[in-house]
């Protein structure tokens, strides 16, 4: 039985295809290390989702060229270089359920890829031709930093609110999806109403994504998700569940919770937390917000023709906001 995602797909196989031709030619190299590591990538590469949105993107305002796939291809470098450095960052052993590059080759070669990877997604770039392609990368690689800096920065001082949540997310995912779609519809077009409405959906839909994603991290379960549920709060990452629960809570009760995210959670500190943002309403409007901006995605291209294409882009809000992982 084909999965919702598998479905969502299906009209774009031959595009992924096509993708995953030039994703490969992009990370040739002659050094074995790299062309292992490449492979062990590529093996556990994930849904997809972001060449996926490129293609639907492209799709829904023209035909698919080259440069289409040549930008999917970039676009998944550049976040699987961010994913790499993150883990180092974080100490992270598992990645999509299976160990981290860092965990199996040290953070040195996990860092060293990460870069090539990189660099890679830069050359990509140029050989688009368009210098507004560079410059829309530049600018997320920086956003991505950003958005990160400003995460750990908060975590240490266990202190962020509902602003600051939504610029780090808009930072740390939303930049990403929303230059995966503008670019997408770039390589077909060059209508700048389209592009704009293309990029509007790619935003809401990265917000809506991180908000789903953090929700998780209440819920979720370690096979499902391959991560351990409660690990943000085990990295002292406050995320809008617990950002909402604070702001209707007492001071001790606030007090009470930083008490034991600065001290290490186990279990039964995750418990607390998790039924102290339910008794909050934390998660109650974590659930609403994310389905505000799941309709925003939608609304940014309701005006185009129902085609198959729309359908898929109006689903795969759907998985997004729905998924168990």
């Amino acid at each position: 039985m084909k999965s919702e995602i598998d479905k969502i797909k299906a009209p774009f196989l031959k595009d992924l295809e096509e993708y995953d031709r030039v994703f490969h030619e992009i990370l040739a190299s002659n050094v074995k290390l790299i062309d292992t590591i490449v492979k062990y990538v590529v093996r556990h590469k994930g849904k997809r989702l972001r060449p996926l949105l490129v293609i639907m993107s492209a799709r829904l305002v023209g035909e698919a060229t080259r440069e289409t796939y040549l930008v999917a291809a970039i676009i998944e470098l550049l976040h699987t270089a961010s994913l790499v450095h993150d883990d180092v960052v974080d100490d992270a052993e598992i990645r999509r359920g299976f160990p981290s590059i860092n965990a199996v080759w040290k953070n040195k070669v996990a860092v060293l890829m990460g870069d090539y990877m990189l660099s890679k997604c830069l050359i990509g770039a140029t050989d688009t031709g368009k210098i507004e392609v560079m410059k829309i990368l530049a600018d997320v690689s920086k956003r991505l930093s950003k958005g990160e800096l400003l995460q750990i920065e908060k975590s240490r001082k266990l202190n962020i609110s509902e602003e600051e949540y939504f610029e780090i997310i808009s930072n740390k995912t939303a930049a990403l999806i929303s230059a995966a779609s503008a670019l997408g519809a770039m390589s077909t077009t060059n209508d700048e109403k389209a592009i704009n409405n293309l990029k509007s959906y790619g935003e809401n839909l990265g917000i809506a994504f991180q908000i789903k994603d953090d929700l998780l991290d209440y819920y979720g379960h370690q096979k499902i998700l391959g991560k351990p549920v409660g690990n943000d709060m085990k990295d002292k990452k406050i995320t809008l569940p617990l950002i909402h629960a604070f702001s209707q809570a007492s001071k001790d009760d606030i007090k009470k919770v930083k008490k034991y995210l600065k001290r290490g959670v186990g279990k039964k500190e995750i418990k607390y937390i998790i039924d102290f943002a339910e008794r909050h309403n934390g998660i109650e409007y974590a659930k609403d917000m994310y389905l505000q901006y799941a309709a925003r995605a939608k609304e940014s291209i309701r005006d185009y023709p129902e085609t198959k294409v729309r359908e898929a882009m109006y689903h795969f809000v759907d998985y997004v906001i729905q998924r168990k992982k």
